[in-house]
């Protein structure tokens, strides 16, 4: 069988590398940095530690199935259910709870906006038939030609999804009130998006926090990562860190191998997990030049905020969202004039309300996000300090008295931080989930006429999330293993010769 260098120990690597040795496959990974996990990692300072990157857990039943899948078990993998899911404050004083469970959900929308319900549950049977749909059509299967996905069969589920609109023209099918159209379409801002940009195909993300619910990794999403780690080597996986690769080796159209530093690595299979339009700085000079790098658009970034705080707040909602008077101006801003908003928009997270244990006792640990261009041209330096005295202020007024008063620790990253990190143009996300970077026009787990290049990541089809990323390394190993078995006839028949 095959040996498979994977570049990059992100989830989609890690998760490549899990299916493939649960299939006997020998695996090595490469990690430029001394740790893995990429986007998985911890900020810890002083007995505070938090999530450096994803914290809401979306689609559980996807993650765990490929865990399951690649012989990881689920009992490793402690997940806590958020109910409510998240609360949204809104610019003109307003708070709306969103539930997981439907009743709770519904005196919700009556306390609030009693003309909506019909609109929700009309949303919820529509969406359910749609989800399922647009999960067949595009979570579960690559497009590795165009060619194979223009058919009539296709063309109807992009029409019945309604792929030619906007995620926030979406929501405004169902919804009248402006606040629970941005309700039900802001979570394109998970992976980077624009709601008034995104089509409609990503409005399944809201509706999968109602299906699917949300969730936490009990002691953060990067503690996954260690543990992956440890069965990985059990296996007999070897992971090289401190190993940065400075070229890609290819003969003819086949990929052999690649160059790091001074030293030469060969494989019959080379996986990139990084972030896919880095790729071209790796290609031989033929080959970038036969394809030159496609200009892709990155995905939003970002200025995250963590925070150590002397205080614990009670009947807190793990997950908040705050939203300025003119969320439409926000996005604006952000997405289409490229400049910081003079209000922002921001989430934020505080574990301890999961998880006791999160934060020494008495005190909490706070995670805070806050979408912002990605422009690494911007003095980030001193913009991003800014914007986090500007958030701060407006966290404690509207739901952590004392927060700045109690602040023993934080830190600042900001999409000068993304890009040394390997994040395309200081996007937090990948590439972002335009309708020209999605589905079919999105780069795909084969990228290149090249025999033994692929690619996994969220820049990637099926596109950005962990659970998805993951999908995207399921549909690569399914691959990898259909590719492999059609080789073996020829080679034994070689061998007969």
């Amino acid at each position: 069988m095959s040996q498979v260098g994977i570049i990059g120990t992100g989830i989609g690597g890690l998760t490549t590398a899990l299916l493939l040795s649960k299939k006997g496959i020998s695996v090595t990974m490469y990690e430029q940095h001394a740790s893995a996990g990429g986007r998985l990692a911890f900020e810890e300072h002083a007995g505070y530690r938090i999530d450096q990157g994803p914290t809401i857990v979306l689609l559980p039943n996807m993650l765990r199935e490929i865990l399951e899948a690649g012989g990881f078990p689920s009992e490793k993998l402690e997940l806590l259910s958020c109910d409510p899911m998240y609360k949204i404050h809104y610019g003109d004083g307003t708070v709306l709870h969103k539930y997981n469970e439907l009743s709770q959900q519904i005196r919700e929308l009556e306390r609030l906006f009693p003309d909506e319900v019909d609109g929700f549950l009309a949303y919820l049977k529509d969406m359910h038939v749609r989800f399922n749909m647009g999960k067949k059509a595009f979570l579960d299967k690559p497009f590795l030609k165009q060619r194979d996905f223009w058919n009539l069969s296709n063309l109807l589920k992009l029409w019945k999804l309604k792929a030619y609109k906007d995620t926030r023209s979406f929501a405004a099918e169902y919804f009248t009130d402006h606040r629970l159209i941005d309700a039900f379409s802001l979570q394109t801002l998970y992976i980077g998006g624009d709601p008034y940009r995104s089509p409609a195909l990503y409005s399944l993300i809201p509706y999968s926090e109602y299906a699917h619910g949300i969730w936490y990794v009990k002691g953060g999403y990067a503690s996954l990562v260690p543990k992956l780690i440890e069965e990985l080597e059990s296996r007999g996986v070897t992971i090289e860190y401190n190993t940065k690769v400075t070229k890609l080796h290819v003969e003819g159209k086949h990929c052999k191998g690649f160059w790091s530093e001074n030293r030469y690595v060969e494989h019959d299979t080379i996986v990139f997990n990084g972030d896919f339009p880095g790729i071209s700085e790796l290609l031989p000079k033929e080959l970038a030049a036969a394809k030159p790098p496609k200009p892709y658009r990155p995905s939003s970034g970002c200025v995250l905020i963590y925070a150590g705080v002397s205080k614990r707040w009670h009947h807190q909602t793990p997950h908040q969202f705050f939203l300025p008077p003119s969320f439409e101006g926000n996005m604006d801003d952000i997405f289409v004039k490229g400049k910081i908003p003079e209000e922002p928009s921001f989430y934020s997270f505080s574990p301890v309300e999961l998880d006791p244990e999160a934060a020494p006792e008495g005190k909490s640990v706070l995670y805070m996000l806050v979408p912002v261009p990605a422009d690494l041209g911007m003095d980030w330096t001193k913009e991003g300090p800014r914007i986090a005295r500007q958030v701060l202020a407006l966290a404690e007024e509207k739901a952590f008295p004392g927060l700045q008063e109690n602040l023993e620790w934080m830190k600042i990253r900001t999409p000068a931080d993304a890009s040394a990190d390997g994040c395309y143009a200081g996007g937090s996300f990948g590439i972002a989930p335009t309708l020209t970077q999605s589905g079919v026009f999105r780069p795909q787990i084969v990228p290149f006429d090249v025999k033994g290049l692929y690619s996994v990541g969220a820049s990637i089809h099926p596109g950005g999330g962990i659970p998805i990323v993951m999908q995207g390394a399921s549909l690569l190993v399914d691959h990898l293993m259909k590719e492999w078995n059609e080789w073996k006839p020829s080679l034994n028949n070689a061998s007969n010769l």
